[in-house]
């Protein structure tokens, strides 16, 4: 990445919220950490975390859906990476 900081990626998951948590909890790699720009991969799942507090209102305000995914990718090898998202892909459609 020569010195720059790491990428921030926001999607969602097929299936809402409970296909979020299970592709949050099925991560291995990734940290399961709401800090971002750090070195090691991180993961965040709001609507269970962050935001689990908020009414259906705050969260659409907010713009946190239930499906909504936020990885911070790190410097881990890349292969490892996708790996991980790809094992956790492969959980949440089961």
């Amino acid at each position: 990445m020569k010195g720059r900081p790491s990428a921030l990626i926001t999607f969602g998951i097929k299936g809402g919220f409970d296909a979020g948590v299970k592709f949050y909890d099925a991560l291995k790699l990734f940290k399961r950490l709401v800090n971002i720009g750090d070195a090691k991969s991180l993961a965040a799942h709001p609507a269970s975390t962050t935001h689990r507090q908020l009414t259906e209102t705050e969260l659409a305000s907010a713009g946190v859906t239930h499906d909504m995914i936020r990885l911070c990718i790190g410097i881990e090898n890349i292969d490892d990476i996708l790996a991980d998202l790809e094992q956790a892909l492969g959980v949440c459609r089961s």
